[in-house]
Parts: C-alpha cells; structure tokens; sequence
C-alpha cells in the first residue's frame, strides 16, 4: 500500500513538472530579458540557447499553490483507490470486517473490493501447518514425563471467519497448544513409565483422539500427530539401564544353562555309547569262548585247526631258552 502511494506522488511530481515546462521555450534568439529577480537585467543562457522572455512573465504570474492543492488531491485519489482493492493470497482465506464486524463469508484467493476505511480484509492461512509443543506430565507410577509432541494441522476454510470472530488470529496459543498439553496428561496418568515405552503406538493413538476430538469443535482439523520424544528423570534412566543390565545377564545365563544341558546330554550319550559298545565286545567275546568250549568238547583237533589259521607262516627265533635254527635253504648267488 505503502509503495502504491509513493508511486502516485512522484507521478503528480512529474505532471506539475511537465505543466511548468510548458512555459518555457527554447530560443536560439539572443535578448536581453528582465527576469524580475531585484530588477537587473542580464544574458540568461542554458546549454547555448536562450529563454523566451515572454513565457517567463507567464510563469512568474503562475500561481504554485494551484499545483500543491492539486497533486494533494491527486494524491488522496489514488490513496482511495488503491485501498479499495485487497489480494488474498496463495494458501490463504481473507475475512471481510465492516467496523469491526466480521461477515461470515470467507473470501478465496484472488483479488477483492473493499470500502476504504468502513472496511477490513484480514488473510488467514488455512494450508497445512506444523506445531511442536513439550509437554510435563505424570505417569501412573507417579514418574515425571516430559513428551515433545509434533502436530500437523490446518483450518477448515469455510470456517475461517467464525474461528476469526471467536478466537482470532492467535488461534495456535489460545486453543492447540492448551489441548495438547491436557491431552497428554490425560493419557499419560493412563500407562506407567515402562507402558509409555513399550505401548508408545497406543499411547500415540490415544493422544490425538484426545485432541482431535478437542480441537474439531473450533473448526480445526488434525491432519497426523507424532510423539517426538520421551524423556524421564535421571533417577528413571539409570534404572532402566540397570533392569536392561539385569534383563541381559539373565538372558545370558539362560542361554549357558542350556548350553551346559545340551553338553551333558551329549556326555551322557558318549557314555551310553561306549557302555554298550564294552558290553556288546563282552558279550561278543564270552560267546567266542563258550563256541569254542563246545567245539573243544566235541573234538579235540579243534585246537590244532584254530593254531593253523591263526599262525602267519613264521617260526620262532627262540624256543625254550634255544636259539632256533633257520633251516631254510638260502639262495645262492651266482
């Protein structure tokens, strides 16, 4: 508006300028002229080229405050005329206010007319918007809490100008963050410190019902919710720590002790496994024994056949603290 009005200015400037000029003319007559300024008479020269004296007389009759009432008036037209017109941008939806009364039509991008004065177009952005709130709050244990929450929202665009006449523009500290801050903990009393942790899509959910519901009955619509963050006290942290240390050690002993079962099991199938392999050669000798008892009982040239096939065809060295002599033909050499 401001640059519409100074732009007006130095285009009156310029007019009066132009009006001016007309009484000036080039000449390339040489004169003297009386210009009137303490009666003396001298040469007036401008780039080579003299003035017509008598477009002079004309402009010392002029009368300047003609031209200041003029381009004043000139001025505060164009002023009236630029404020009667408002563009609502990109994003956005204007509310139209008649001293100070809202219409309850909400105005589309583009541009529109206004009566300068009487009238007022406010935009209000109705695109998607992002908000980020910390939140302090209890759990059911009684642990301190504090949730960052990120809220994606935007207005309901035909409902803008009820939501301008009710709330105003300050719609985000007056209504969405007191709704967030209650929301969480009105759900966080619901879950102890570990649930806030384990159950976090359930906790997630059970927010932004909370502040869905309450933030529908101002015309403001949620479009996602995400909890950021959780952060508990330092005393809750090494706690934590130390029950994940615990839970840890216990996995890991479980693991041994089933590690040091499967080994005694393993053991113990070894030893079943050489037991019955000791009492199978025993049972497989002593039967040897008792075939060999029954064949000896039978026939006593058993003993003699069971020397034969077990002998490997060489003789003694010795035999009864004697020498025994080879008498097997050595091979001459020839």
């Amino acid at each position: 508006m401001g640059s519409f009005i100074i732009w007006g200015a130095l285009i009156v400037i310029i007019a009066i300028a132009f009006y001016i000029m007309r009484f000036i003319n080039i000449d390339s007559d040489e004169e003297e002229i009386k210009i009137g300024f303490g009666g003396k008479k001298k040469m007036v020269d401008t780039y080579g080229k003299r003035i017509n004296p008598k477009k002079i007389e004309a402009l010392k009759g002029l009368d300047i405050s003609k031209f200041l009432k003029v381009g004043g008036i000139c001025l505060l037209v164009l002023a009236l005329i630029m404020s009667s017109f408002k563009v609502v941008d990109v994003g956005h939806r204007g509310v139209r206010t008649t001293f100070g009364k809202p219409t309850m039509v909400s105005l589309e991008e583009g541009l529109h007319f206004k009566i300068p004065i009487a009238q007022k177009i406010t935009e209000i952005e109705v695109r998607k918007q992002k908000i980020e709130v910390t939140a302090d709050s209890a759990s059911k244990d009684l642990q301190d809490v504090q949730t960052i929450i990120a809220l994606n929202f935007h207005l309901d665009e035909d409902k803008v100008p009820k939501l301008y006449q009710e709330i105003g523009k300050d719609y985000a500290s007056r209504i969405i963050n007191p709704s967030i801050q209650e929301s969480v903990k009105a759900t966080t009393a619901k879950f102890t410190a570990e649930e806030l942790i384990t159950r976090r899509a359930e906790v997630r959910d059970t927010i932004m019902a909370f502040i869905t519901g309450k933030l529908v009955k101002y015309d403001i619509i949620v479009d996602d919710f995400n909890i950021v963050d959780f952060k508990f006290s330092e005393e809750f942290d090494k706690a934590i720590e130390a029950k994940v240390t615990a839970v840890q050690l216990k996995l890991k002993a479980e693991e041994d002790l089933k590690r040091i079962e499967v080994e005694a099991r393993q053991a113990e199938q070894e030893a079943i496994g050489f037991k019955n392999a000791n009492i199978a050669q025993a049972e497989g000798e002593a039967r040897a024994i008792e075939i060999v008892e029954k064949q000896l009982t039978k026939s006593r040239n058993y003993i003699e056949w069971y020397k034969i096939n077990k002998w490997n065809g060489e003789l003694p060295t010795v035999t009864a603290g004697m020498p025994f002599i080879d008498v097997t033909p050595v091979k001459s050499i020839s």
